[in-house]
């Protein structure tokens, strides 16, 4: 269903970016650190798979950093996937979007490439349980040429045997969180998402959205550091590691 021309979809982009700022508000650091590796270790003319993309802020970032690249955003979301495609297109013909699943093991027959250059994802890959970040990591590792990387901006939370830096990444995570959320004018995840499905030309495809995720429940705590790590490692990536760091909001690198 194409609602393009009945919807400010700029106006809803700006204020997804407000929102996600309330959680995260080094976004825009995490987002440069990510593109600094790509920028260092890879060829002008990358070809970038932007996971679980949302409506494509990522790609937008990676795209406008390196005008020879090419990204393909992927997101299974059609809210933000219509949000993605009336906003940005297809950049030029330099941006590609695809909807999948990335539970279903076939995801990325979907994509109309082989092979990527570089992964990138950011805030999203928490839904997933134990078993499908296992899936998703072998699929990436054939994905990813030898020497490409995969970068995962999230919050990955210190292992058991460190309850101490656990405590301390969740206290000041919930205080800083709740000092924006009561700023003026500040809107917060639920707050976005009960305004947009307002909308009376968008009350179907939120209606749509809430089928397809009816299966992931609300969890503030972030998984372990280690299954990714692991995950990664077991699946062939020859180097993992973290190279950008704010307590348990991470950049987690993966080289193949």
């Amino acid at each position: 269903m194409s609602v393009t021309g009945a919807v400010d979809w700029d106006q809803w982009l700006r204020r997804w970016d407000a929102q996600q700022t309330v959680y995260l508000p080094d976004r825009e650091s995490r987002f440069d650190a990510m593109l600094d590796v790509v920028q260092a270790l890879l060829p002008e003319t990358l070809v970038a798979l932007d996971l679980a993309s949302g409506p494509g802020s990522l790609s937008q970032r990676l795209l406008r950093r390196l005008p020879k690249a090419r990204c393909i955003a992927v997101d299974l979301d059609p809210v933000l996937l219509a949000m993605g495609r009336a906003v940005l297109g297809n950049f030029g013909r330099r941006l590609a979007w695809v909807e999948a699943d990335l539970r279903d093991r076939a995801w990325a027959e979907r994509l109309g490439v082989r092979e990527v250059d570089a992964v990138l994802t950011t805030t999203a890959l928490h839904w997933l349980e134990p078993d499908d970040v296992r899936a998703l990591c072998t699929t990436l590792a054939q994905l990813v040429r030898p020497g490409g990387v995969v970068l995962n901006g999230d919050h990955l939370a210190f292992p058991l045997h460190l309850p101490t830096l656990q405590q301390a990444a969740r206290t000041l995570k919930g205080r800083r969180l709740e000092e924006r959320r009561t700023a003026p004018g500040a809107e917060d995840w639920d707050q976005w998402w009960a305004a947009i499905e307002a909308v009376p030309a968008l009350r179907e495809l939120c209606a749509e959205r809430k089928r397809r995720f009816a299966w992931r429940e609300k969890n503030d705590t972030p998984p372990p550091l280690e299954l990714y790590e692991q995950a990664l490692a077991d699946a062939g990536f020859r180097e993992v590691g973290v190279i950008w760091q704010n307590m348990d909001n991470r950049v987690l690198m993966a080289v193949r």
